[in-house]
């Protein structure tokens, strides 16, 4: 259960890492990538905060996330130098790649019918018999 104090961090915590994610994308020349941050949630120490990320498109996912934890120290001391006024300690960071998006189009997909296994045999694996 998350406390009142780990939901107001991680809410600051998002909207500034998402405005620094994204200008740091444009001022990279990275035209047509969209990084939104779609979720932060905070230790209950505060000392952790686990960045969940949604990049588009999705083939340039694993990459930037390579580039994002590289600069982790750049983004975080950017952070601090805004929060610095609401947060007293800047919580270390973790990125990942929020993959739920991706996941719900597949759902998707599927019950369109666009993948169906029964069309298409080669979608299932091979079953054994017993």
């Amino acid at each position: 259960m998350e406390t009142q104090r780990q939901k107001k961090i991680a809410g600051i915590l998002q909207q500034d890492l998402a405005d620094v994610l994204q200008r740091a994308a444009s001022e990279g020349g990275l035209r047509g990538v969209i990084i939104s941050v779609s979720k932060v949630s905070v230790t209950t120490d505060l000392s952790i905060a686990k960045v969940y990320l949604s990049i588009f498109p999705n083939k340039d996912g694993e990459e930037l996330l390579k580039g994002i934890r590289s600069n982790t120290p750049l983004i975080r001391h950017e952070l601090a130098q805004r929060t610095r006024h609401q947060l007293r300690r800047m919580p270390t960071l973790e990125f990942f790649i929020d993959d739920s998006l991706e996941y719900i189009d597949n759902i998707e997909k599927s019950l369109k019918g666009e993948e169906n296994p029964i069309e298409d045999e080669d979608l299932l694996g091979r079953r054994k018999k017993s």
